[in-house]
């Protein structure tokens, strides 16, 4: 039996180096992850933002949001795609209660 959908966020910082085409297609790319084994319920584009420290020495980041709803087992799929993507200086995945 399958296990029920859970609704998730999660918030990633792209590179703000790799330029406006890039920067879509990497959002896209993660949008058709979720889209194969949920549903994406919103996203929000917050733009460039100064972070807190440097990572990888760079000062900003690109930052994008996105509500969804997915079986338990993608987000560690997701979370295993953030981390050998380049260009995602960090990324975070949380669980909402239902």
């Amino acid at each position: 039996m399958a296990k029920p959908a859970q609704n998730y966020e999660t918030v990633m910082i792209i590179r703000p180096t790799l330029g406006e085409e890039e920067i879509t297609a990497t959002v896209d790319k993660f949008k058709a992850i979720i889209e194969s084994a949920g549903t994406v319920e919103e996203v929000e584009d917050w733009g460039k933002r100064r972070l807190a420290y440097e990572i990888d020495d760079e000062t900003e980041g690109y930052y994008v949001f996105i509500k969804f709803t997915a079986a338990p087992e993608l987000p560690a799929e997701l979370d295993r795609v953030y981390n050998i993507t380049d260009g995602i200086l960090r990324s975070l995945i949380i669980a909402k209660e239902q």
